[in-house]
């Protein structure tokens, strides 16, 4: 056993442990506000989600779900998915109003082996996904699989960064897989 002093909040009565809770937490929302004041530049956000294996395009079709659930337009641009059926893609179509998605790929790069072909669906996916970051109705536009496209150079990398309005020092070691907008 132990013999340690008990803390002051340990000594005090339920009523003046509920005082004592809402002061500091007036506290802590007066500090967040003093801070959330300077801060008065609306701009778009990009999310890059990386690491090896399974989770990267679960995370931002997760902030799609998200978006939608708060009543916003959503894009959509697969870079490497094709025609097949998908789980994602059937439940996002049931929301024609709020989600445009488009399955631009032709399947994986080592299924296909056909370079010019890959170039030419990784050019088409990067046309539309320009045309729907364009579009200021859109609040979230997730670019999934964009980092299999650059990670073969089937796009400049530096056009990417300009279109997403980043800088060449913004590290890149995956793709832009949510670029959400606050305006």
């Amino acid at each position: 056993m132990t013999d340690k002093a008990p803390k002051k909040i340990d000594l005090m009565t339920e009523a003046e442990r509920d005082a004592y809770h809402a002061e500091k937490m007036k506290k802590k929302k007066e500090a967040r506000n003093k801070i959330l004041a300077t801060k008065t530049e609306e701009r778009g956000l990009l999310i890059v989600h990386t690491g090896k294996g399974k989770g990267k395009s679960t995370a931002a079709f997760g902030m799609v779900f998200r978006a939608i659930g708060h009543g916003f337009k959503v894009g959509v641009v697969q870079f490497v998915k094709g025609a097949w059926g998908t789980g994602e893609r059937d439940v996002l179509e049931k929301f024609p109003d709020q989600v445009t998605i488009k399955a631009m790929g032709e399947g994986f790069t080592w299924d296909v082996a056909d370079r010019q072909r890959d170039l030419a669906a990784a050019r088409g996916a990067w046309e539309m996904a320009k045309a729907l970051i364009a579009d200021e109705s859109y609040k979230l536009i997730l670019l999934d699989e964009l980092n299999i496209v650059l990670r073969y150079d089937y796009l400049p990398l530096d056009e990417v960064l300009e279109c997403s309005g980043t800088s060449r020092a913004t590290p890149m070691s995956s793709s832009p897989a949510a670029m959400p907008r606050t305006s």
